[in-house]
Order: structure tokens, then C-alpha cells, then sequence
């Protein structure tokens, strides 16, 4: 059986996420408004049905558009630190930002742009 579904695999702030149309995603902040338009320009995959293009390390003029829906910060993280017997301990928190982003299509090289919906 074969399946027509398309993802991609992009990199943004040295993470790698599996996206596919209509699916969102949180990266790492990025400098952008919400409500704009974004282009992941570094595509490491992508797969449609049983057809692989695969990137070294990247597809050269594939990109995947998505829309910014917003920002917000994670959960917090407790970082503790102590040594035993010198009465040594600090506790702090991080929450890290994030930018929400909306999937909304996967453009190949060399083709228009793929549009699940």
C-alpha cells in the first residue's frame, strides 16, 4: 500500500524536527513577529509516499514555509548544584523561549510546493 503522505525533516536551532502540512511545531525563539510568514530553508529530507529525497547535508532549494502563530516559554527546569560536607548549594530555574510555528507547506526542488488539506 502506498501512502501520500509528505514530511520533512528541517534543522532550526541545531535541532531537527519531523514536519508535515498542517502540523505545529515549537522551536527555539526566533527573531520574528507573529502572525508572519517564515521559509526553513535547511531540509534535511523529505518523503513522499515511498519517494526519499534525501539532503548532503541539505536539499538545495527545499524549504518548508510556515506561519508564526506566537511565543511562549517552557516548563521550568531546576538546576541544583551541591557538594556534600561544605555546606555548598545553589538552586536556580531556566525557562526557555520558544517560537510556535503553523506548517503549511513543503516546497521541494524544483516543484511548486505541496498542500495537505
Amino acid at each position: 500500500m502506498v501512502s501520500s503522505e509528505i514530511y520533512a525533516i528541517v534543522k532550526s536551532g541545531g535541532r531537527q524536527y519531523k514536519v508535515a502540512p498542517g502540523q505545529t511545531i515549537e522551536v527555539d525563539r526566533l527573531p520574528v513577529e507573529a502572525g508572519s510568514r517564515v521559509a526553513l530553508d535547511k531540509v534535511l529530507l523529505i518523503a513522499e509516499g515511498d519517494k526519499v529525497t534525501l539532503g548532503t547535508p541539505n536539499i538545495e532549494g527545499a524549504k518548508v514555509m510556515a506561519s508564526v502563530v506566537g511565543e511562549g516559554r517552557g516548563e521550568k527546569v531546576i538546576v541544583f548544584k551541591y557538594k556534600p560536607k561544605v555546606r555548598y548549594r545553589r538552586k536556580t530555574g531556566h525557562r526557555q523561549f520558544y517560537t510556535r510555528l503553523a506548517i503549511e507547506k513543503i516546497v521541494s526542488a524544483g516543484r511548486r510546493g505541496s498542500k495537505k488539506g
